[in-house]
């Protein structure tokens, strides 16, 4: 299965795992699943990061290459696909970044590891 990570579960998972829950955990770690961080995440912890708006313990660019590297997570770029796909969402959740991680994982038939229950609205599988 191909795993898309929200962006609090890439951060939870690096900083806090025990704020993860037991089955995203083994999800996670499970070989037989591709998981991915969107550059999507990584733009929204650039942004809050830079903003003072995020506490992480080394800048996101260092965080996220070192953790990506020690668990095999494949990066994922943003595709106009996913871009233009916007305006077919419904507005039951206002936050830019949450809905284009909507928006990639519908395009790309991912599912999203997440708590968030304002991505659960949507028609996209999300675990946690």
């Amino acid at each position: 299965m191909k795993l898309l990570l929200d962006t609090c579960t890439f951060i939870w998972l690096a900083t806090e795992p025990g704020r993860v829950s037991e089955l995203a955990k083994r999800l996670f770690t499970d070989p037989e699943n591709e998981v991915l961080v969107s550059a999507v995440s990584c733009w929204e912890m650039s942004i809050k990061y830079a903003a003072g708006k995020l506490t992480l313990p080394e800048p996101p660019a260092k965080l996220v290459a070192s953790y990506r590297e020690q668990y095999g997570i494949t990066s994922f770029p943003l595709d106009e696909e996913s871009a233009l796909y916007v305006p077919r969402l419904p507005r039951l959740h206002a936050d830019p970044f949450d809905r284009m991680l909507i928006c990639q994982s519908i395009v790309h038939g991912l599912a999203i590891l997440t708590p968030d229950e304002s991505i659960v609205q949507y028609a996209v599988r999300t675990l946690w």
